[in-house]
């Protein structure tokens, strides 16, 4: 980046998975692009940099790359529940040590997966504030976050022969759907998903210790979900638009 000075530095932290990679990527470009002054610190292993290496970046955005400390993505889906342990258990460590190396200047926010809650704690010890970026509906989160209310009317780890067709119309601005259209963490029953399960849920709660909290959702579309949620949470939520490719604001959409 030869000797161009930038007044902030974002660090984003994206869960190790396509999915979530590819939206916060593409939130990363749109943020390089419209404010040029602002580098960005894109934290992926070494095996993932390789995936992006051909990907064209505007200039102020660079990779910031951890050991290859997860299975590999060509077999994770053999050992999932262990791609996940090592998520939380083996990410933390290496993406501090990246932070103390960092260069200039020095961090101002951290971007991270609403999954990754270890780094709110990496924030925490830094004094760096956490937006948790959530790169699916408001709606999953919402289910996810009053997932208690599932428990309670007995919706949660239903038997979908039995319940299936009972209707969820409690949850705090989400339409009403029936118990067989949650989604399939609600009712899993193999090991694998299981184990899984155990470490996601959890996440949507430790959002709540963000600074922000990041959705790529269009407003208008979910709004009641936004607003029964920020009446729950005091994290302020920011609905910031689609985050996939041709939203860069130089960039039009393509005819179809």
């Amino acid at each position: 980046m030869g000797d161009q000075k930038f007044s902030d530095h974002i660090v984003a932290i994206p869960f190790p998975g396509r999915g979530h990679i590819n939206p916060l990527m593409n939130l990363c470009k749109i943020i390089a692009m419209a404010k040029p002054q602002v580098v960005i610190t894109f934290v992926v292993t070494q095996e993932w940099q390789g995936f992006l290496s051909s990907d064209a970046m505007p200039e102020n955005v660079r990779f910031g790359c951890i050991p290859n400390v997860l299975p590999s993505e060509t077999i994770r889906s053999k050992d999932y529940p262990c791609f996940i342990r090592a998520v939380y258990t083996d990410m933390e460590a290496p993406v501090d040590r990246l932070l103390d190396a960092v260069e200039a200047p020095a961090a101002s926010v951290i971007i991270s997966d609403v999954l990754l809650t270890w780094a709110l704690g990496v924030g925490n010890r830094r004094n760096i504030p956490v937006a948790s970026f959530w790169c699916v509906s408001v709606t999953v989160f919402s289910l996810c976050f009053h997932r208690q209310l599932l428990v309670v009317n007995g919706h949660f780890d239903a038997n979908l022969s039995e319940k299936g067709e009972e209707v969820v119309d409690y949850i705090p601005g989400v339409s009403s759907m029936l118990v067989k259209d949650l989604p399939p963490t609600f009712h899993c029953k193999s090991p694998p998903g299981l184990a899984v399960r155990s470490h996601f849920l959890g996440a949507f709660s430790a959002a709540q210790r963000a600074q922000y909290l990041l959705f790529t959702s269009i407003a208008e579309l979910e709004s009641p979900a936004i607003e029964a949620l920020r009446a729950k949470h005091q994290t302020p939520i920011y609905s910031i638009g689609s985050a996939i490719p041709y939203f860069y604001s130089n960039q039009s959409c393509p005819d179809y």
